[in-house]
């Protein structure tokens, strides 16, 4: 411990109200001053939490998943420390802790909930392994930084050999299945799996049964002597139904299986009964992330019943003996049961057991799959804004997986569409990812704008798959509030990456009422 870790609270805290004044939001700056000076304040405060560190982790889906594990958590009953603004690197996950630790290092929470970048999990379990691990995927995703994809198969494998839980993987994942392997499972860690039904896994397919739109219409037309504008049919025969082998996921037996996907509803099998829910949260990629929050929220309640129903068996034994020894009973007003409580209450303190766990311990999977259809969507991440009285829908996408599965969610018709790219750090420098979405959805409607600092790539691309757009320009704030303001009551989607996704909702703000991210402007 550093010698002057008795002050890290104050001065961290003290430099993110700075921040927080210089730059109208939120930053990792705090964090990274924190770790400079106190590298141990970060295990140290996790180390508090009576049920550990919940980690996430994969290239799709980490910000909603781990909204969807914390929210589920919180409504069963526990209190949830989380970073609930995408900040996932270390330090940003120290800047949250700073917010709510008081100013002598206490943390008052049961479980940790963080989404983590794919390389900075491998910084952070070296400091803090997790006591629960949920790998969701592996795609090609800023390249520039991870390289090509087994690499980041490899940063997440470090992820899942230091958990000294539960691992929960994705079971459609070929990458991410793998790392069963990794886990320490004779030392007593389990492995859980997510999966689809069959008959869902056309919708989900991996990085490798994805062909890109240009190559695929080129291949038909080569052999038809077709139009290159008259195979989008053409292009879905093209591509591969699935790299799985029927016998491969079959053979691992999933926690949670999403069954089947309808119109904001979901269909699980769980320990062989189905749950149906309706859910809140937009596309039909969030169903199968509501299958992965499950899994993990079921592994953790698991654990909680190992731990805290026994006090709650000992207490009730306890409490018998105590009442025949002295002959008391209750009153008619109850007050022996009250005075019985208020010792019970008082011995669970004592043993660092909150009456709140034993009531998580409690609860049932119908109680869990009612908890994941009220999680709302993350800022970004289908977040609806109104616009003068207009839904804008704001959709994250940073690599063709995410794309794509964003094209097939949510139909351009009868809506505008705008596309913002972006090329900053965190967006990834190479966009050349961009060339392997599938955009022939979009050619009947057309595109109303194309921004950001690569607008003039995504035109082009566009332009291959033969998709009209009507406006370019690299000035995102400019074009997003004329794209907003045309066509009033026309509903809109605009597909972004993330930096752009920050100036967007900054845009936003100045003419409507957009939620504080707390990540700054």
């Amino acid at each position: 411990m550093a010698w002057n870790s008795f002050a890290t609270p104050l001065i961290g805290k003290a430099v993110r109200a700075a921040s927080r004044l210089a730059h109208g939001g939120g930053s990792a700056f705090p964090g990274k001053i924190v770790e400079r000076i106190d590298p141990q304040f970060l295990s140290r405060t996790l180390a508090q939490l009576p049920l550990g560190v919940v980690l996430v982790s994969g290239t799709n889906g980490k910000t909603t998943t781990t909204r969807m594990v914390a929210s589920m958590l919180q409504s069963l009953g526990l209190k949830v420390f989380t970073n609930p603004t995408g900040s996932n690197f270390t330090r940003g996950v120290v800047s949250s802790l700073l917010a709510e630790v008081s100013l002598s290092g206490k943390l008052d929470a049961d479980i940790a909930v963080l989404e983590l970048d794919e390389a900075y999990a491998v910084h952070f379990v070296k400091q803090v392994p997790p006591d629960y691990c949920l790998l969701l995927n592996v795609m090609r995703d800023q390249l520039d930084r991870f390289g090509e994809i087994d690499n980041t198969a490899r940063l997440l494998s470090k992820a899942a050999e230091a958990t000294t839980g539960t691992v929960v993987l994705n079971r459609e994942d070929p990458r991410i299945a793998r790392l069963a392997d990794v886990a320490h499972t004779e030392d007593g860690v389990e492995v859980r799996y997510f999966g689809l039904d069959e008959s869902l896994r056309g919708f989900f397919p991996s990085d490798d049964d994805m062909s890109t739109t240009v190559d695929a219409e080129a291949h038909d037309s080569a052999e038809h002597g077709g139009n290159i504008g008259d195979t989008a049919d053409a292009v879905a025969a093209a591509a591969p139904a699935t790299s799985q082998p029927q016998d491969g996921p079959d053979a691992l037996p999933a926690d949670v299986t999403l069954r089947a996907v309808g119109d904001h509803r979901a269909t699980f099998a769980i320990d062989g009964e189905t749950y149906e829910t309706a859910v809140k949260l937009e596309g039909v990629y969030n169903l199968y992330n509501a299958a992965a929050a499950l899994a993990v929220v079921r592994a953790v309640a698991a654990d909680a019943q190992a731990m805290f129903l026994p006090f709650e068996d000992a207490l009730a034994d306890s409490v018998d003996a105590d009442g025949a020894d002295t002959g008391t009973e209750t009153d008619g007003n109850g007050s022996h049961d009250a005075i019985d409580q208020a010792a019970a209450d008082e011995i669970l303190r004592a043993a660092g057991v909150s009456p709140r766990m034993i009531a998580f311990a409690h609860a049932t999977t119908q109680a869990m799959i009612d908890t994941a259809g009220e999680v709302t969507p993350a800022f970004g991440r289908g977040e609806v804004i109104t616009v003068n009285g207009t839904p804008v829908e704001l959709l994250l996408v940073k690599n063709p997986m995410g794309f794509r599965l964003s094209l097939a969610s949510f139909k351009p018709e009868g809506c505008d569409t705008m596309i913002c790219i972006n090329d900053e750090y965190a967006d990834g420098r190479d966009m050349s990812w961009l060339w392997d979405v599938d955009f022939t959805s979009l050619r009947g409607t057309g595109v109303k704008a194309v921004s950001g600092v690569r607008a003039w790539d995504m035109a082009l691309r566009l332009e291959y798959d033969q998709v009209p757009v009507e406006s370019v320009s690299t000035d995102l704030e400019e074009s997003v509030v004329n794209f907003v303001n045309a066509n009033s009551g026309t509903p809109k989607h605009i597909y972004c990456t993330y930096t752009a996704m920050l100036k967007t909702r900054a845009a936003l703000a100045k003419i409507a009422d957009v939620a504080d991210a707390g990540v700054g402007k």
